[in-house]
């Protein structure tokens, strides 16, 4: 029978201690396992990646595979800021494993971290990813990016910068679509049953919340239309 292991671990508090830039960015990694199978994936590990491997073996666990919700650095690895953030080139060295993500992520996901075609499976939404007897559903919610991707357990859902506890990712980077914002926070994401737990990918009024708290409290869940979110997003 599963046994279910997750970890919240926001950068700068629980892991990558004395990186001013990481705690700035307030972001969350995720590992999502199966103690009874001895198997770990990792969400988002573009910083600190060598005290997640070294949590993840002393909690008795192998790192079996990574999820990328996007392509950004700071939840993949790259360049940014003329900074280099390790991520996934360190995590193929550190402990090789398969990154999954969406199909139409997979290039910018390539073209920041320089990984081959080869370490990536790709998916499209509904797909789900299995570690051990957990099952991870892959929930494609463009609109911060074109490709960007939640994870959602039964009761819980990983959801990268596509939505926060208070706001929702940015719409005016490359990539990002306000149209497509709309459809994916009213259409995709605030029919989730009220008891499904939300983890985002940064820490922007608080690190979880059931999605009935959050529809209530999250203005953007309620704006009327169409018109009015393109107005309010510029």
């Amino acid at each position: 029978m599963a046994d279910l292991y997750f970890k919240q671990l926001l950068v700068g508090r629980d892991i990558g201690h004395g990186d001013p830039i990481a705690a700035q960015m307030q972001n969350f990694v995720y590992l999502i396992g199966d103690r009874s199978a001895g198997e770990c994936l990792v969400v988002d590990p573009a910083w600190a990646v060598d005290e997640i491997v070294d949590m993840v073996e002393a909690d008795g666990l192998k790192l079996t595979g990574a999820l990328a919700t996007h392509y950004h650095p700071d939840h993949v690895g790259g360049s940014m800021y003329g900074l280099t953030v390790e991520g996934l080139p360190r995590l193929m060295e550190r402990s090789p494993c398969k990154v999954h993500a969406h199909k139409i992520e997979v290039p910018g996901i390539r073209q920041i971290t320089g990984l081959e075609a080869s370490d990536f499976v790709k998916h499209d939404s509904g797909d789900c990813v299995r570690v051990g007897d957990i099952e991870i559903e892959l929930l494609h919610t463009p609109g911060h990016t074109p490709g960007s991707m939640c994870c959602r357990l039964k009761s819980a859902i990983v959801a990268g910068d596509t939505l926060f506890l208070q706001g929702c990712g940015r719409v005016d980077l490359p990539g990002g679509d306000a149209e497509q914002m709309y459809y994916t926070l009213t259409q995709r994401l605030s029919s989730l049953p009220g008891d499904t737990v939300l983890y985002p990918g940064h820490a922007y009024g608080g690190e979880s919340a059931d999605m009935e708290t959050v529809r209530s409290t999250n203005p953007y869940l309620s704006v009327p239309d169409l018109q009015t979110w393109l107005r309010h997003m510029g």
